[in-house]
């Protein structure tokens, strides 16, 4: 099976615990040194990377979200928002999409990993709710990357927003 010119993009900050799971994940996606993904640890989104996004067929962006349950990584397909509203960094990938689209007439397939954290204090350690994620997570980023998207990897949020 073939792999999809793809980009992995971790953000959050991993010195505040599970905050930091977006930049795990991408980190891991980074040592699996496939060819055609590429992978981004970031604290933020920003404005640049729509330079990155035009080039690739397919983003995944990777964040943590406040919920207790173990069981919901989710995984939801992404569209460039409607409005733009430039900033020094973008809160939500949508946006960026729709900068990429303004700016370069193209912007990929994008998908949003989040992932379920509980501890986002300052630490540099992430909860054993956030390493369980972690690994669902790549497991299912790793099927997006070779193009195997199943109807049951796409699930409605049931907890708090992002953080």
């Amino acid at each position: 099976m073939s792999l999809v010119n793809s980009l992995v993009i971790g953000y959050g900050n991993s010195l505040r615990g599970d905050d930091g799971i977006g930049i795990k994940v991408a980190q891991i996606v980074a040592d699996w040194h496939l060819p055609k993904v590429r992978s981004l640890s970031l604290h933020q989104l920003t404005p640049e990377l729509a330079a990155e996004l035009a080039q690739v067929d397919l983003a995944i962006f990777v964040d943590a979200y406040q919920c207790a349950d173990p069981d919901v990584v989710k995984i939801h397909p992404l569209k460039p928002s409607s409005s733009i509203q430039f900033k020094s960094h973008f809160s939500d990938p949508e946006a960026l999409l729709s900068l990429t689209q303004a700016l370069f007439g193209k912007c990929p397939q994008a998908w949003w990993v989040i992932v379920p954290g509980i501890s986002f204090e300052l630490s540099d350690r992430l909860s054993p709710l956030a390493k369980q994620g972690i690994k669902q997570a790549s497991q299912q980023i790793r099927s997006l990357v070779k193009g195997l998207v199943t109807e049951n990897m796409v699930r409605q949020p049931i907890c708090t927003k992002s953080v």
